[in-house]
């Protein structure tokens, strides 16, 4: 699978880029960076690969809170390791 190439592509990327790289909750950052990711892919402006897929899965798995609880601590942590390993494969999507 090669990457996704065009306008479109690069704009999506640089769009991801900026959505992690924004000063703020980690949190809040993860859950815009998904959607945004999912726009890509339905969109097809970016590829989907099993790397990007399974760090979508665990981001998901690091934002689920228990009823009455707010996300953050752990979970902020861990949203910040995956989005920055998502930001690194992002060139292969």
């Amino acid at each position: 699978m090669s990457p996704s190439v065009g306008e479109e592509s690069t704009q999506a990327r640089a769009h991801i880029r900026e959505i992690i790289g924004r000063k703020g909750h980690a949190v809040d950052n993860a859950q815009d960076a998904m959607e945004r990711l999912q726009v890509a892919f339905e969109a097809g402006h970016l590829e989907r690969t099993p790397f990007l897929d399974q760090a979508i899965l665990d981001l998901r798995g690091a934002l689920v809170q228990d009823d009455g609880q707010k996300l953050g601590g752990k979970s902020g942590e861990a949203a910040r390791f995956i989005l920055r390993a998502i930001d690194r494969a992002l060139d292969d999507a």
